[in-house]
């Protein structure tokens, strides 16, 4: 494993980007992967109903960024899909975001316009200028009572930790609507992938100079690699500096148990995702894949969602202390030479999906200025 120019640790967005746009500037790549497929958490499947299934939970492609939408387009036929999320709250299943219905629904309440739903706000909200916690995020948009019945226990349940136990950026970034306006995001382009993500997984990766191996965990052959320039590190950043004995302190990680049951009927439920923020159950939310893409089959699936503490990492858990020992490695990780640390678990941040594009393209043009202005044409 030393004929190759480029080494990347992970075939998900971020390894995945940066591969198709080394090769096509003419290098050799070799993506190391250590789960038995590409895609990472975006990978998804045919169940034995036929219907596309994520494995690792519902991904959502969404974004304002016209750059990475076309370069998206170039891997994938899409298709509109304008996400809507409901929760069930006191026995109603409301919209999330919150607006004027959930508001009505579950107040009793009979708001019918902006400026009504905005005064209800206003009366109900607790004013924090700069509010310093995931709480006080909460409270300053919505008031005491929607935080209790829709974000406090939620969250714990998410994270392990109460919302005055997270970073304000946290529940910031929940949208409050004071309209009817029922859609989780509000972005241009709302889409799916026609045939899946890992369909377009493979189209990325589909260049003679990218070589991809599974199942295989760097750490076990770091030995017997050699002779790359550059090598790009999209994993946990504590795991990479194991090694160090100046750096024990490990990162705190959220995994996901996904439980899925075969229901013997045509649908389970109304809506594709639907929350549960109370603490009458344990799991955050049911997933019905079959709503995606309207698919047809006689019986469906469902998958119920436990975030857990062991397992595989998915989010960085957000918050001072975890911001404070993130804070070393990466003064680590800045003195390395030609090692780059790329994606949510390497720089321990919440990237949305057309944000870890976007931050692939970013990283390949940073650092390859020449390559682009001179012998890769495309524009992304």
């Amino acid at each position: 494993m030393t004929d190759y120019d480029i080494l990347i640790i992970g075939a998900g967005i971020s390894g995945a980007v940066l591969a198709e746009q080394y090769a096509s500037a003419g290098k050799r790549v070799l993506i190391i992967e250590k789960r038995n497929h590409i895609a990472g958490n975006c990978f998804d499947f045919y169940d034995e109903n036929e219907i596309l299934t994520s494995k690792y939970g519902a991904h959502l492609f969404h974004t304002n960024d016209e750059g990475v939408w076309n370069y998206v387009n170039q891997f994938a036929d899409w298709y509109t899909w304008e996400h809507k999320v409901v929760a069930k709250v006191d026995n109603h299943l409301v919209p999330i975001p919150v607006n004027i219905t959930t508001v009505n629904t579950l107040f009793n309440e009979n708001l019918s316009s902006e400026l009504e739903m905005r005064e209800w706000l206003s009366n109900n909200r607790i004013s924090y200028n700069s509010p310093k916690n995931g709480e006080e995020a909460v409270l300053n948009r919505v008031g005491k009572v929607l935080y209790d019945k829709m974000f406090k226990h939620y969250t714990k349940k998410q994270w392990d930790k109460y919302p005055s136990e997270l970073h304000a950026s946290v529940l910031e970034r929940i949208p409050v609507r004071d309209n009817y306006d029922d859609r989780y995001f509000s972005d241009v382009h709302q889409a799916l992938p026609k045939g899946g993500y890992t369909k377009m997984f493979k189209n990325i990766l589909n260049h003679p100079n990218i070589t991809v191996l599974l199942n295989t965990d760097y750490f076990e052959v770091e030995g017997e690699i050699g002779g790359y320039e550059k090598l790009f590190y999209t994993g946990p950043i504590d795991r990479f500096f194991t090694f160090n004995a100046n750096l024990t302190e490990k990162l705190e990680y959220r995994s996901i148990n996904f439980v899925r049951e075969e229901i013997d009927q045509e649908f389970f439920q109304q809506n594709s995702v639907v929350n549960y923020p109370g603490n009458e159950v344990e799991f955050t939310r049911i997933v019905e894949y079959k709503h995606f893409g309207n698919q047809q089959s006689a019986t469906t699936s469902i998958v119920k969602e436990y975030t857990i503490d062991e397992g595989e990492p998915y989010y960085p858990v957000p918050n001072e202390q975890n911001q404070e020992i993130y804070a070393k490695y990466k003064t680590e990780a800045d003195k390395l030479l030609n090692v780059y640390f790329v994606g949510r678990l390497a720089n321990y941040k919440y990237f949305n999906m057309d944000q870890a594009f976007r931050n692939a393209l970013n990283l390949f043009k940073s650092l390859e200025v020449d390559v682009v202005e001179q012998e890769y044409a495309k524009s992304v």
